[in-house]
């Protein structure tokens, strides 16, 4: 039998929230790209909770958006409701999220990838990763898909999820699969061995689906969205949406006392899973063992669709068994009659710990072979997309032979992301989080554009149209700004004036009534920018400080082990992290001060010889 071969510039395997960004990405930079999935009904597919964004989260998919990632903008066109979070403190915290018509997502995001030019999607399952030559270095020349069949490419990505040999646990009954009624994929785990890739365990959980019908809405609080609901993309003017409710209710000691009564056939505490989690989103029975003090904990009933009854228990994720998840709800308030659709479960599955990769999120060890989302071991759809991203914007630039596109921790939470993986990696999933960004004041969701647009058009990841508007849009910033500037009010400018903590931009209206005909977009980068000008001035220079110490850069071939004043512990580090620059050195968990200055004079010796 003759084998099939395909050729393409640039292979992503997997089409979950990474792979169609990834593939996306690198198909608008002009590659010519092959997206291979196990199942074309599921790209694009929320394995689990029906929202996109939240607290940080949401400013990374403002900056996909800025990139011209696809996130935004099918949300926008999906979305049942709208809130934004933290409105309460500054713009810094300000944070979107939004409730997906989950299934409306999902055809949304396939949309999107059947119309890019340059994309060629192709139901397949991989089996084995290709390289050349075979031995001690390799790079990746394909892969072969189940049936015999070859696709060629001198660059892949690995997007796999929860699927690398997964095993999914409800109570004693275990299940291979990385998603309720899916399946596993194991050659890919064994190809990664066989190249010498490190690999370990992480586990998931998801939460019981309730059939909303069975639900007593008038037990619980109804929590509504934005009155005047917010965009994702910054190319939607408004939204005009019909918004759906959520509800909240909570657990009691009725429930706490049910859980603690069969911890012993709860997969996490019997041995059965012994991969670690997600600290921040435990399991109701981590929250009952962990919490012993509280006698409630929340949860709220989130609709999946405009067109389902099936409620999402976001709160409530749990691998207890399936008569325990009955009775559990029972006693829950505006639950008690609730239907079970589909039971919670965990999962585990293996990832790569993440210090293999360089910052472009290429694999040190095999070039032209790169990881993005769950298989670098991040949670969450937005972080997965924000890597795919990078993976794809990078595997065109190597094919271009440019320099890769590695945005700064100052410049982006992409860049916090990304630089945390590969310098520090992971001892639990990575979730991001405001207090992980030190330079948080100017990464605001509402600038995404202005700091990460110039940077996607010059790689080429945005078109025209995106490109001209930003550009008028900062124009009448800087028109805007430069009346605050030129126009004064008691003895000061209107810009002193507004920095003044209890001035409003409603006060400089009633002295300059133009003030009041602005785009609300515009006027909120100026309100932003001019009030908090002081704070963002100070934390410049700190990045400022930073960026003198990532200038130092240390070279791929230097040499950590032949430091001989060196410990033990940071020799190993840094030669397995192989940092690029002092900044990054810096950063790694463990490294100290003294290590720092003596890896700093070795690179000035070698700099005189």
């Amino acid at each position: 039998m003759q084998t099939a071969e395909y050729h393409f510039d640039v292979l992503v395997i997997g089409a979950g929230h990474a792979g169609t960004e990834a593939a996306l990405a690198a198909a608008r930079m002009g590659a010519q790209v092959g997206l291979l999935t196990t199942n074309l009904d599921t790209v694009g597919q929320m394995s689990c909770n029906p929202a996109i964004g939240g607290v940080a989260k949401g400013q990374i998919v403002r900056e996909i958006d800025a990139l011209g990632g696809a996130m935004g903008r099918a949300i926008d066109a999906t979305g049942i409701q709208f809130r934004l979070l933290n409105r309460r403190k500054g713009p810094a915290m300000h944070s979107p999220r939004a409730q997906a018509d989950k299934r409306a997502y999902q055809q949304e995001i396939k949309r999107i990838v059947e119309e890019q030019e340059n994309l060629a999607l192709r139901q397949e399952i991989v089996e084995d990763l290709l390289t050349s030559p075979e031995g001690s270095s390799p790079r990746i020349v394909g892969v072969r898909v189940r049936g015999d069949a070859i696709y060629h490419a001198p660059a892949v990505i690995l997007t796999t999820g929860t699927f690398l040999q997964a095993l999914m646990h409800t109570g004693e009954a275990k299940t291979p699969g990385g998603r309720a009624g899916e399946g596993t994929t194991a050659g890919i785990s064994g190809s990664l061995q066989r190249l010498g890739f490190r690999l370990a365990r992480f586990k998931t959980g998801t939460p019981p689906r309730l059939n909303g019908r069975t639900i007593d809405y008038d037990k619980t609080e109804r929590q509504p969205g934005d009155d005047a609901p917010q965009p994702f993309s910054f190319m939607s003017d408004t939204l005009q949406v019909e918004q759906m409710p959520c509800w909240i209710t909570y657990t009691n000691p009725a429930a706490h006392d049910l859980i603690r009564a069969n911890l012993q056939r709860a997969p996490m505490y019997t041995g059965q899973i012994q991969s670690s989690g997600p600290r921040y989103c435990p399991s109701i029975e981590d929250k009952v063992v962990r919490f012993a003090d509280k006698d409630q904990h929340q949860l709220f009933l989130e609709p999946e669709g405009r067109h389902t009854q099936e409620i999402y228990v976001n709160g409530i994720s749990t691998s207890l068994p399936r008569d325990v998840q009955d009775a559990m709800f029972r006693v829950i308030p505006g639950l008690e009659k609730a239907q079970i659709m589909r039971y919670g479960y965990a999962v585990e599955y293996d990832f790569c710990p993440p210090d293999q990769l360089w910052p472009s999120l290429e694999t040190k060890s095999v070039p032209g072979l790169y990881f993005a989302g769950q298989i670098n071991g991040t949670t969450g759809y937005e972080e997965a997309g924000a890597q795919g991203l990078i993976a794809g914007a990078n595997a065109a630039l190597k094919l271009r032979g440019a320099e890769p596109l590695v945005l700064g921790r100052e410049q982006a939470y992409i860049g916090v992301l990304v630089d945390d993986l590969v310098t520090c990696g992971v001892d639990e999933p990575y979730r991001m989080f405001t207090s992980r960004a030190e330079y948080r004041l100017l990464l605001r969701q509402d600038n995404a554009d202005r700091r990460l647009t110039p940077l996607a058009h010059e790689a080429g990841l945005v078109d025209d149209q995106r490109w001209q508007r930003l550009q008028a849009k900062t124009a009448e910033i800087e028109r805007v700004s430069g009346l605050l500037e030129s126009h004064r009010t008691e003895g000061v400018t209107f810009a002193k004036y507004l920095r003044r903590p209890e001035v409003q931009w409603s006060a400089l209206v009633e002295r300059l009534p133009e003030l009041g005909e602005l785009d609300e977009e515009v006027r909120l980068q100026v309100e932003y920018d001019t009030k908090y000008s002081g704070y963002v001035t100070r934390q410049q220079q700190q990045v400022d400080r930073q960026q003198r110490l990532a200038e130092k850069r240390i070279p791929a071939d230097f040499d950590f082990a032949g430091i001989g004043q060196l410990r033990n512990e940071a020799r190993e580090k840094l030669s397995r992290v192989q940092p690029v620059s002092i900044a990054q050195a810096s950063r790694i968990s463990g490294i100290t001060p003294a290590d720092v200055a003596l890896v700093l004079a070795h690179l000035e010796h070698r700099g005189r010889k």
